[in-house]
């Protein structure tokens, strides 16, 4: 019984081996390899590259106030649409105690000189009249009396002005209203009633009480890497599509390439502005993030195959020709490229366009 084991467990082992064996020796011949095969095609062909950047009003205008104190009203919301000399804001004032108080002495010392040269030009008139004065004393009093009338009228405006924001003499150019100075669609207001704000001056650009601009002229702003700016320039159409705006997209024109490159991420890139043709279908908005699609290179009805045919050696490009079909058997051929849109690649020279081309491995 142990002798008919030992001989199993001898016949077991020599399977073993003889199946590795078997196995290893399938392995280790060469197998043949079965590519897809390829032909040449006529086709139009695109080089283009995408740009990314946001819509912007090409104009987009801060209004500032002109005196300064709180906000006692709003008048417009954001997305309204507002015309030049349209009142946005009123301002009240917070007058100056020193400015007040010096504005308030000037009216008082005007109305004394006033009271003064009334009373000289109320006597000389008397005078006058009963042919005690002459015409050049009567004459010389009514016009001190103008002056100091003049003089007092002013003074008391200051004080109005000083006081209030409002002239007395000219209510509607008050200081007091902020109005709109072009016509088009209020952005912003990043202020609320009650807000202090300050007048621009040499020492403060002032409160930005609201941002206007006209939303049908646009601009799309991107960036463009320093490989590809060399094959723009101004007046190349492009086309703007925008994430936010399904199914719709823009033409543009070019109008604006920067002379000097910014980094970006360790790449240097350069500032490119469009001009957008905005149609009445869609109300565009400020800060849309979009792209630019652009062609920069393109070529029409040439012959072309798949980039993955291709072999690059050095400044050469082959394609291996089929010869033979079982086996299949391939000849390389140098051939001469051109434009390529990363997916198919011109042919210019080397093809006639009836060869079949090895493609990519399908089976081994």
């Amino acid at each position: 019984m142990k002798k008919f084991f030992k001989i199993l467990l001898w016949v077991v082992i020599a399977l073993v081996f003889v199946g590795t064996f078997i196995f290893l020796f399938n392995n280790s011949k060469p197998k043949e390899s079965h590519y897809a095969i390829v032909t040449p095609d006529t086709i139009d062909i695109e080089k283009s590259t995408v740009l990314t950047g946001k819509i912007e009003p090409r104009d987009e205008i801060a209004i500032k106030p002109q005196i300064s104190g709180i906000i006692s009203e709003i008048c417009v919301e954001a997305g309204d649409i507002v015309h030049e000399g349209d009142v946005i804001a009123k301002i009240k004032v917070i007058p100056d105690e020193q400015s007040l108080n010096s504005a308030q002495n000037r009216v008082d010392v005007a109305k004394l000189s006033l009271d003064q040269s009334k009373l000289e030009y109320d006597r000389a008139k008397q005078l006058y009249d009963k042919k005690f004065a002459s015409r050049e004393e009567y004459e010389q009093s009514y016009t001190a009396y103008l002056k100091a009338k003049q003089e007092y009228d002013a003074a008391v405006d200051n004080l109005s002005i000083v006081r209030d924001g409002v002239s007395s003499v000219n209510a509607q150019s008050s200081n007091t209203l902020v109005r709109a100075t072009i016509d088009g669609q209020i952005l912003e207001i990043p202020v609320k009633v009650g807000s202090s704000v300050i007048q621009a001056n040499t020492m403060n650009d002032g409160t930005t009480v609201a941002t206007i601009a006209d939303m049908t002229n646009l601009l799309f702003r991107g960036n463009v890497d320093e490989t590809e700016v060399g094959l723009l320039h101004q007046g190349m159409p492009t086309t703007i599509t925008i994430g936010a705006i399904q199914d719709k997209s823009y033409d543009a024109l070019i109008e604006y390439i920067a002379p000097k490159s910014v980094e970006q991420n360790g790449a240097n890139t350069f500032e490119i502005k469009a001009a957008i043709k905005v149609d009445g279908d869609v109300q565009l908005r400020a800060g849309y993030s979009a792209n630019a699609a652009v062609t920069l290179q393109s070529v029409e009805g040439v012959l072309a195959v798949p980039e993955g045919v291709i072999e690059w050696v050095g400044d050469s490009t082959y394609v291996y020709v089929l010869t033979t079909e079982q086996p299949q058997a391939f000849e390389r051929k140098s051939v001469v490229t051109g434009l390529s849109d990363g997916v198919n690649i011109e042919v210019r020279s080397g093809l006639s366009g009836g060869e079949k081309l090895r493609g990519n491995i399908i089976n081994q």
